[in-house]
């Protein structure tokens, strides 16, 4: 079965920039995740694929090159052989029932694969302020998952108990089989099941996880938000998903929320605001203090500045993490008087005479 395209899979152009990519990724994370309403586990795990491949420059190049199969055989652990599952290769009676098993065997894909288990991958939500959002902050999130006994490390031994050896293997921490079929006799070897390749195993076994590892528990986990987060992207912690025995564990995706704030508002890497000022200041000029995310600072306003004029504020913007920051672009709005005094309008009054 042939390979999706990954550019199709995450909707980017061939050429597309890295955060082109990310921000694709990020959209189709959110929307396809498994642990959401309307989830698509293979589609998300699809979309990971092309996203790990394209992120990496050597993989991207020799995908560019060759094509999802890659020069040797893929780059997302595909089914083995050219893709192809061949635990569904079987037929109701005779000898070709043990088929897939046999070609899984030799080829790692379907039922007989070597592969280690993976755990499933989780997401979460998390809410922080505009101005944390701006500068980067360290939060922590309290999940409850499947995670590593943190009684015995993940071992499945109790702690200070000896090791014996495998009964099930010899202490090989393989086991051997032969298997018959209609095309002949096949020896394989596989991982024993009992040590998982360790060729021992523990005379008494944890009591938390029952030997497994792996148990159901609260887990602290330290989230370092970057600065300049935008509101909605996600960040994935590698392995801090949920474990399984014996095998990886799977991802964690935080969705971040960000809080608006009441003055700013953030387009792309600048900020924007809007600043009221009296119609004298426009047509004299004048200084006006603002705030900006750094403090505050006095904004010279040129004499003559008309209404919905945007003046920068260079490196008062949004900052990008690589030492360069955007703008903060200001919006003059006209201030208009509520009442005028006899005095003004006098002052009015003239300033139509001469035109104005």
């Amino acid at each position: 079965m042939a390979k999706k395209d990954y550019y199709d899979v995450l909707g980017v152009q061939k050429g597309a920039s890295k955060d082109e990519i990310k921000k694709a990724f990020h959209k189709l994370a959110h929307k396809l995740h498994p642990d959401k309403n309307g989830g698509d586990d293979t589609k998300f795990k699809e979309a990971n694929e092309a996203y790990q491949t394209l992120m990496d420059d050597k993989k991207r190049g020799a995908y560019d090159q060759f094509g999802a199969d890659g020069p040797q055989g893929g780059f997302g652990g595909g089914q083995g052989f050219g893709g192809f599952d061949f635990s569904g290769f079987q037929q109701q009676g005779g000898d070709f029932g043990d088929l897939g098993d046999i070609f899984s065997e030799f080829f790692g894909g379907g039922r007989g694969g070597s592969r280690p288990a993976r755990g499933r991958d989780i997401s979460t939500e998390m809410n922080i302020s505009f101005i944390d959002s701006m500068f980067g902050i360290e939060r922590k999130v309290l999940l409850t998952k499947q995670s590593t006994c943190d009684t015995c490390e993940g071992s499945g031994a109790k702690k200070g108990t000896s090791m014996e050896t495998c009964k099930s293997c010899n202490g090989k921490g393989q086991v051997h089989e032969t298997k018959r079929s209609f095309i002949g006799t096949f020896s394989t070897t596989r991982v024993c099941d009992s040590c998982h390749g360790a060729g021992k195993v523990p005379k008494e076994t944890c009591a938390s996880c029952a030997g497994a590892g792996v148990r159901h528990m609260q887990e602290e986990i330290a989230v370092k938000i970057p600065a300049g987060i935008d509101n909605g992207e996600m960040i994935r912690l590698g392995g801090m998903g949920e474990a399984v025995p014996h095998g990886t564990s799977g991802d964690l995706y935080i969705k971040i929320n960000v809080e608006p704030h009441k003055l700013f508002r953030r387009e792309a890497q600048n900020l924007t605001m809007e600043l009221e000022v009296p119609v004298s200041e426009l047509l004299l000029g004048g200084e006006h203090k603002i705030e900006t995310i750094d403090g505050a600072l006095t904004l010279k306003v040129p004499e003559g500045t008309p209404p919905n004029q945007v003046l920068r504020v260079r490196e008062k913007g949004v900052p990008s993490g690589r030492g360069r920051r955007g703008d903060l672009l200001v919006t003059i709005k006209m201030k208009m008087p509520q009442k005028l005094s006899r005095k003004a309008k006098e002052y009015i009054t003239l300033l139509k005479d001469e035109g104005l």
